[in-house]
């Protein structure tokens, strides 16, 4: 592994939005909702303020609907910060992918449609480069799920990584589906399989964060970065536990 690599660990606060509003979903459970601001703009200029330089913007209600919806909120955000926005959730077709980007997002953020349309999504990693999208593995017991989570597939999480790495893809999220938004700490032991496996790959943790502590083992990892949300909405990191990293 690269020294630059194993020395760069990026944080990457989670805006969920739901009616345009900031949310946080449990275990990818819309009924298990809970707002944290009607107003994602403000929470998006409180992490630039500390320093943040990214963002992870997820169209909750796209994702559900199988096509982008909370359009206006990016576009918000993107004009107001110089954040470098991750927008995924509902991008289905080259419209939306091209729409996303027109739109003000740096990077889209693809999960189901590389299980289920592999074609298309090859087709966008040639025409925007592997720079312009996150590819995210959702994960049960080792294996991918897609979805929104409710349909669990037979293909193991290192086969999906080796697919795409060998297509161009060099960064990927991992979330473990049974960690998410259970305050309960990181799928370390998965990550550092993966990190094993694939040290080339830069992998960004995602969901079980509950503490700085975590974070700090993650990097220890090897992981190149963490997406965080309820962990920071609920007040278990600071705002200058956060600075520590940036």
């Amino acid at each position: 592994m690269d020294n630059n690599k194993s020395s760069s660990f990026t944080i990457i606060p989670a805006i969920d939005l739901i009616d345009g509003k900031c949310v946080r979903l449990t275990q990818g459970d819309y009924a298990q909702k809970k707002v944290y601001n009607e107003n994602p703009l403000e929470v998006a200029l409180q992490f630039e303020d500390i320093g943040i330089k990214r963002l992870h913007l997820v169209d909750l209600d796209g994702a559900k609907k199988g096509q982008v919806v909370n359009i206006a909120v990016l576009e918000k955000i993107a004009s107001k910060t110089k954040l470098t926005i991750d927008f995924g959730g509902g991008i289905k077709t080259d419209t939306d992918i091209e729409r996303v980007f027109n739109t003000g997002a740096a990077i889209a953020t693809i999960g189901s449609i590389a299980v289920k349309n592999k074609e298309l999504f090859f087709s966008w990693l040639n025409k925007f480069g592997a720079d312009k999208l996150l590819l995210g593995a959702d994960v049960k017991e080792e294996k991918i799920a897609v979805g929104g989570w409710l349909e669990s597939t037979n293909i193991s999480i290192f086969d999906f990584i080796k697919d795409n790495t060998a297509k161009g893809i060099k960064t990927i999220f991992c979330t473990d589906i049974a960690k998410d938004g259970l305050l309960e700490g990181p799928s370390l032991e998965l990550y550092k399989k993966i990190v094993e496996r694939f040290p080339q790959l830069n992998l960004i943790a995602s969901g079980g964060v509950t503490s700085v502590t975590d974070l700090k083992l993650l990097k220890e990892s090897g992981c190149s970065g963490a997406i965080v949300g309820k962990a920071i909405y609920e007040g278990r990191i600071t705002a200058e536990e956060l600075k520590l990293f940036l």
